[in-house]
């Protein structure tokens, strides 16, 4: 979703977006709301589409859907935050992708409907805070969002890690971003005040108690990125390239996931010079995201802080997906008291940086960082102070 809408800052948005569907679609009785959040990376890029380790949290920006039944096989679908109405036919043959945000609805309708489900027309209003293009994953909460609340009408349900992987299809066969399933899967199972660790191979995850006295600070380079953009799905295609040439030496790996360092120096001359450095960020990173949920685990927020400018550097270098702007706001963060570590979050080539900052020192943070940041690109970041948010889930009694 795009452009905030003020009026939703002034009344709890449940009920706002029931005003919004009752003034495009008539009488509210009977609709539904559901929201699913966007979610913050905390360390462990572009290993999902890998099969690897991920360390993101949920957090406490949404996307909400109002939706209720209709008689006919259309989704007539309007944007609160775009101002615009689009109406989908779900029998449709052979839909195409629009390049515009009722894609996303669309290829969740029609994934939805390719593993079984009897999609019924409906009604649906969406609102979403989650800014657009800032790595924090807008899609997959409107995505889940959407695929929950026509599951609820068409009576039918689904665990969450099918809801994920459906909503990964429709980003990835629809849409056209061949983004890999941690986004889906954070909107779907996060958890207050958890991070969570996550097998994007098994989708198997723990959560982890968020340390008390440390808050997420978000900050918003504003230069927006697109997943279905061609160097996203460029550096897929030369990690999937690298796995091919090691199969010559390693014939059991799947996925960079099962390569070591050791194994990958070790045939460092056998690769493209390209194909290396991104495999050695994802073999790195895997490695990172493990050892940073050790040093969270014993309590070591030095290493963390280490780790998370490894990671940065490594993005930067390795896979080449930082920008300048990024690497101007890691460079404002560095240093500045009660920072445990910084670094990029999300696909890169813009969006936001994730920032862990204890709670006595966040006020002076983010004043001190936005001034850096304007001083240095003559721009006015957005900063988001932020909590590890719950999962998708519906809202009872528009409040």
């Amino acid at each position: 979703m795009d452009k905030s809408s003020d009026q939703f800052r002034e009344v709890a948005v449940p009920r706002r977006l029931s005003a919004v569907f009752s003034s495009r679609f008539g009488a509210d009785t009977g609709v539904r709301i559901f929201r699913a959040p966007g979610r913050v990376n905390l360390i462990g890029e572009h290993t999902d589409y890998n099969e690897g380790f991920v360390l993101p949290a949920a957090i406490d920006l949404y996307t909400w859907t109002a939706i209720a039944p209709r008689d006919d096989r259309k989704l007539a679908v309007f944007s609160e935050n775009f101002h615009q109405m689009e109406e989908i036919d779900l029998g449709a043959t052979s839909p195409k992708p629009q390049d515009h945000w009722s894609d996303y609805v669309r290829g969740v309708a029609i994934m939805l409907q390719n593993a079984g489900v009897p999609v019924r027309g409906a009604n649906m209003a969406i609102y979403s805070n989650v800014p657009l293009g800032s790595g924090l994953s807008s899609s997959a909460a409107l995505e889940v969002s959407v695929a929950s609340a026509l599951l609820a009408i068409s009576g039918r349900s689904l665990g969450l890690g099918e809801i994920a992987r459906i909503c990964q299809r429709a980003e990835n066969e629809f849409v056209g971003a061949r983004v890999g399933i941690m986004d889906q899967t954070a909107s779907c199972v996060g958890a207050t005040d958890k991070a969570i660790l996550l097998d994007c191979r098994t989708l198997e995850y723990k959560l982890l108690q968020m340390p008390a006295g440390v808050t997420m600070v978000i900050c918003n380079t504003m230069i927006k990125h697109e997943h279905s953009g061609g160097e996203y799905n460029d550096r897929r295609a030369q990690c999937e390239e690298g796995v091919q040439l090691l199969r010559n030496f390693y014939a059991d790996i799947k996925a960079l996931r099962d390569v070591t360092l050791a194994q990958l120096e070790r045939h460092r001359s056998d690769l493209p010079d390209l194909i290396y450095n991104r495999c050695h960020h994802v073999v790195s990173e895997n490695e990172r995201v493990l050892r940073t949920v050790s040093a969270w685990q014993s309590g070591d927020w030095n290493g963390i802080g280490r780790l998370m400018a490894e990671s940065h550097l490594s993005l930067k270098k390795d896979y080449e997906v930082s920008s300048r702007e990024l690497d101007l706001m890691v460079d404002a963060a560095a240093g500045r008291p009660g920072v445990i570590g910084s670094r990029m979050t999300g696909g890169g080539f813009g969006g936001c940086t994730i920032n862990l900052v204890k709670d006595a020192n966040v006020a002076d943070f983010t004043a001190a960082v936005s001034s850096a940041y304007k001083k240095a690109v003559s721009v006015d970041p957005e900063i988001y102070v932020t909590t590890a948010g719950a999962g998708v889930s519906e809202v009872h009694n528009h409040d």
